[in-house]
């Protein structure tokens, strides 16, 4: 039995290295698509944290509150503000926009200045009522208020639009609030608000420490390589249904099972020398995908790939990753009529199975019905788990969770195609 084994795996790996666009396929496609698409995060990721987006202002205003504004926003530190012509008009900004100069722009209304300075004296003449002191009669309805506008390029996703709104809020809200602190003190001590206590009422100093959690006690700030090479190595593996699946319906039309019928083999040592020959292929991209993002990203200047700590534990669940890949190239493979159905349907089901399971985008995100279709993704189980070792410091007992209904729908699969492979007489 052993021999025949071994004499089936050289067959199928020579059969393996003439195909060269299978090999292809299964090797610099997959890298290429790692470089890429970490690249371009990592891009999305500097230009976020280190970048600054370029605001338009066109200030309608001639009061001195405008400019506190426009100071404040710069302060923010998430904006690079260019200050159009005084008189620019909504038409005049869409020009801009529509042009590329920028993505984003806001229009301080005319009356800004006057309006902010009522509603600061109208809410400090409430707190000095609450105090039992007397102030002016003045009231301020918030609705009079020309509001400020934002415009923005209908590209600009919605995450990042309302990030953008949440801090123009803060800083407007940091001007009305320094307007009505200093009408508060005027109106208490009869002289202004001293500049330096005006910074300390108005600076926070509570800092916000940003921790992610982790299993273990090292603590690693993720990256887009982090996110990204386990991701697309799951890609890459299940990608071999391009030539796996291609192989097995070569042999069905060739007439090689009913060869194999006549001989005294069974053909379920077919299917073990097939899993065990592409088990190494799957085995074999891990390791190259892995190397690249230890040693190739940082010479291209992207953060390099952090192995985890149980290297033993990464062995497995690529093990069983793999395991599972081959069983649904060589299941797709069994129920093909053509290898073009294979290579057609395989490619389409990967792609699907990928957005389903959090490798394009990320599941916890995924609400509906489809978050049921969640589970059924073996891709989501092999990311969870690759993503318990790569991005929280976990060993393998912490992920088993993930490996077992990984394990169970590998054994589905192995069932499905026994019982294929009966119905068309093959074995």
């Amino acid at each position: 039995m052993m021999f025949k084994l071994w004499a089936t795996i050289i067959k199928d790996v020579r059969i393996l290295l003439r195909d060269k666009v299978g090999i292809l396929l299964m090797f610099i496609m997959p890298v290429a698509l790692v470089i890429v698409v970490t690249s371009i995060q990592n891009s999305t990721f500097q230009f976020m944290n280190k970048n600054k987006l370029l605001l338009l202002v066109s200030n309608r205003d001639t009061g001195k509150l405008s400019p506190q504004l426009i100071q404040a926003i710069n302060n923010i530190g998430m904006f690079k503000v260019s200050e159009l012509p005084k008189g620019t008009d909504s038409a005049g900004i869409n020009t801009r926009l529509h042009s590329k100069e920028a993505e984003l722009a806001i229009m301080i209304p005319a009356d800004f200045s006057v309006k902010v300075s009522e509603r600061a004296k109208a809410s400090a003449n409430k707190a000095l009522k609450s105090f039992g002191l007397e102030g002016d009669s003045i009231k301020a309805n918030a609705s009079d208020t020309n509001p400020i506008s934002m415009y923005y390029n209908p590209v600009l996703q919605e995450q990042l639009r309302l990030s953008v709104q949440g801090a123009l809020r803060s800083a407007l809200q940091l001007v009305e609030s320094r307007e009505t602190l200093g009408d508060l003190y005027m109106s208490i001590n009869d002289k202004p608000l001293p500049p330096a206590l005006e910074k300390e009422m108005l600076s926070s100093k509570t800092v916000i420490n940003q921790i992610p959690t982790s299993r273990g006690s090292d603590r690693q700030v993720p990256n887009a390589t982090q996110h990204n090479v386990p991701a697309w190595t799951i890609f890459a593996m299940f990608f071999i249904v391009m030539s796996l699946g291609g192989s097995v319906v070569r042999e069905k039309v060739s007439g090689s099972y009913i060869r194999l019928k006549t001989m005294p083999t069974n053909y379920l040592v077919g299917l073990a020398s097939k899993q065990i020959v592409y088990l190494g292929v799957t085995m074999f991209q891990a390791l190259v995908i892995f190397t690249i993002g230890v040693w190739l990203f940082p010479v291209m200047g992207l953060p390099a790939l952090n192995i985890p700590h149980d290297v033993l534990g990464l062995i497995v669940v690529t093990l069983f990753t793999g395991w599972c890949a081959v069983s649904y190239a060589i299941c797709i493979g069994v129920f093909a009529k053509t290898q073009e159905q294979a290579n057609g349907f395989g490619a389409v089901s990967i792609v699907i199975l990928a957005a389903i399971g959090g490798l394009m985008v990320p599941s916890y995100v995924v609400s509906g019905p489809m978050k049921a279709l969640v589970n059924f993704s073996p891709l989501h189980w092999c990311i969870e788990a690759y993503y318990g070792l790569f991005l929280e410091g976990g060993k393998f007992t912490d992920v088993l969770a993930n490996i077992i209904p990984l394990i169970g729908i590998t054994l589905l699969l192995q069932a499905i195609t026994v019982i294929g492979l009966k119905r068309k007489n093959l074995i």
